[in-house]
């Protein structure tokens, strides 16, 4: 898990988000006000919800985030971790404890980690499976 995340307000620029990704070179920044976790904004995000829908580059970051998160705590185990972000197919998990935002576990975290090589093979192998729609 890393610990010391970058994080945006919801008040911030998706300018600013996107600086800030920029320079730490990653592709999310969870969103956090008063310490609380309340989304997360992705590259993705900004592309999809802003820059193709003609947005402003001073638009609130809390206009574009993705805000039905899921999230893990610090009790879990690396395996419990990829499972998680296996079944809701994301590549990034916050950990929250007390409502406090406290890291990120990230797919290449799970990766780096010997003892869970076969979870986060399982975890990307569920991930980069398209959603089915009934």
């Amino acid at each position: 898990m890393t610990t010391n995340v970058e994080t945006v307000s919801s008040n911030q620029s998706i300018k600013e988000a996107a600086a800030i990704m920029s320079q730490s070179n990653v592709g999310s920044i969870p969103v956090v006000d008063n310490g609380q976790l309340k989304g997360i904004i992705t590259d993705r995000d900004i592309t999809i919800r802003s820059t193709s829908e003609g947005r402003d580059s001073d638009t609130p970051v809390s206009h574009v985030m993705t805000t039905n998160l899921v999230s893990g705590h610090t009790s879990m185990t690396a395996a419990e971790a990829a499972k998680v972000m296996a079944q809701h197919q994301i590549r990034r998990l916050p950990i929250v404890e007390n409502n406090q935002l406290v890291g990120i576990v990230a797919l290449g975290d799970l990766a780096t980690d010997q003892m869970s090589d076969e979870a986060a093979g399982a975890a990307l192998t569920n991930i980069s499976e398209p959603t089915k729609t009934n």
